[in-house]
């Protein structure tokens, strides 16, 4: 039977990334026999070149593409818009500064090969960063428990059709990865063994900014949607564990260490609900 892939990539003035996302995904290997893709990029409220850079990338056999533009911004308002265009049985979203390895798309296309509500993922790796502390910081944290064995999501998650179809419009929250992943049970959800590079923000004063909000989007589900806590399966990092880890990186624990005391102090705050940093 054949089965359509739809890969939405929302991007707010992206110039600097989208080429390289699309690019690394028109580059994907070939998908599994009898599925096709469509790639939908959904520019919303730009004042960049974005647009106009995507249009230019040629997409690869088996797949079609199209670029969205949307006069207002807002991640979440451009999620609901492009999955009411998209017509895929397996929906991808993925980040716009998200570059796949290969064999990603593939895999999660197999994974997803079912009616059933399923979410999958891949395995983050943190880009080279050009700050020596978002270095250290994010050496450290890619060995975190909850990367390391769980099905994160963050920058790129997918879903079965059926699985997308437990809620209408996307709410509008901080951080609607968390919210996709907890809509599954941990029995739900798939990590795949490909990769792909996801951007940390530069220097300190961002790394606090971003990791405050991180923090503030799980208390806004814990307040909003408290019954999607039930599939909550991080796995805590207990005292030996992080002591283990500091011996082995201390550069890295120490940066760690330092914004994570900073986040809970008063300052690098921002009014913003959407802080990137770059």
């Amino acid at each position: 039977m054949s089965r359509l892939i739809s890969v939405l990539v929302p991007a707010h003035n992206e110039a600097d990334y989208i080429d390289a996302c699309l690019q690394a995904l028109f580059a994907s290997s070939p998908l599994p026999n009898g599925m096709t893709g469509e790639v939908l990029v959904l520019a919303n409220g730009c004042t960049d070149t974005t647009a106009d850079i995507a249009r230019k990338v040629s997409p690869s056999a088996g797949w079609t593409f199209q670029v969205l533009e949307l006069p207002e911004g807002g991640k979440l308002r451009a999620l609901n818009a492009g999955d009411d265009v998209a017509k895929g049985e397996v929906l991808i979203y993925l980040d716009a500064d998200v570059v796949v390895d290969p064999s990603l798309i593939p895999e999660i296309a197999t994974g997803l090969a079912t009616d059933e509500p399923l979410y999958a993922s891949g395995r983050p790796e943190v880009a080279t960063a050009t700050s020596r502390l978002t270095r250290a910081y994010s050496r450290f944290w890619q060995k975190l428990p909850f990367v390391t064995l769980g099905t994160p999501g963050f920058g790129l998650f997918a879903m079965t059709r059926v699985g997308r179809q437990r809620w209408d419009n996307w709410p509008d929250i901080i951080s609607d990865d968390t919210f996709a992943r907890l809509s599954f049970s941990p029995a739900e959800r798939l990590s795949v063994s490909a990769h792909y590079r996801w951007p940390m923000v530069e220097g300190l004063a961002n790394l606090v900014r971003v990791r405050r909000r991180q923090n503030d989007g799980v208390a806004e589900i814990e307040a909003l949607f408290p019954d999607l806590l039930k599939n909550d399966d991080k796995t805590p990092l207990e005292m030996g564990g992080l002591l283990r880890m500091a011996l082995r990186d201390p550069g890295g624990f120490g940066a760690y260490a330092l914004v994570s005391l900073l986040v809970k102090a008063p300052l690098f705050t921002s009014k913003s609900r959407w802080v990137r940093g770059r």
